[in-house]
């Protein structure tokens, strides 16, 4: 089943959701850990947004959100009810010197040891460096039936995140193990247009 989220700035989440038709999602961009505290925009329950983006790459890299700290806000995020969009990734360095799946495993290990329910949980490899392939997410499917179950291998959604757009989305969208995209720039130009119906080439193939 196709799904589309839209995820713009926290001030934008009430407009965007009332505009939207009923069969799109609308997803934050960030959250809390705990409950309580003057942690001014991030009340999402409050204000009916069903889905979070956490540990997103530029978050890790600039906030130094470290593993642990993201694992427990999946945690949270999940227990108030939400649906979560769970980013992992390399950086350039970690990938020229042969450890990306290193890196990624662990990242996931930090948040699959905090979810019981995966019904609730996308996964976005968001490949930092540059445009890959789709091997990365083939490994984290994987790792997954390795470290949780087959089942959960089989149906959790692992998405691209990397520099997606509209002239390579039909390649990456036919990857075997790629179940959608992480859209940044690209989402903002008529291409993103493009890049929804690449979504259309596995159900034609």
């Amino acid at each position: 089943m196709q799904r589309l989220w839209l995820s713009p700035p926290y001030v934008f989440l009430p407009l965007v959701k009332s505009t939207l038709r009923s069969d799109f999602y609308v997803a934050a961009q960030n959250c809390w850990v705990k409950k309580g505290g003057a942690f001014t925009g991030e009340m999402l329950v409050n204000l009916d947004i069903p889905w979070v983006i956490l540990g997103h790459s530029e978050r890790r890299a600039l906030l130094n959100d470290s593993n642990e700290f993201v694992g427990d806000k999946v945690a949270y995020a999940l227990a108030q009810g939400l649906k979560v969009i769970a980013c992992v990734g390399d950086t350039l360095e970690q990938r020229e010197a042969g450890s990306t799946m290193d890196v990624v495993a662990a990242q996931t290990k930090a948040i699959a040891d905090r979810v019981s329910n995966w019904s609730n949980v996308v996964i976005a490899y968001e490949t930092v460096w540059a445009i890959g392939t789709g091997k990365v997410h083939d490994e984290l499917r994987k790792w997954l039936a390795k470290n949780v179950s087959d089942d959960v291998a089989a149906t959790t959604r692992i998405i691209y995140g990397g520099s997606v757009n509209g002239g390579n989305c039909k390649e990456l969208g036919g990857q075997a193990d790629v179940d959608g995209f992480l859209v940044g720039g690209a989402s903002l130009k008529l291409e993103f247009i493009d890049i929804i119906k690449a979504a259309e080439v596995k159900k034609s193939a």
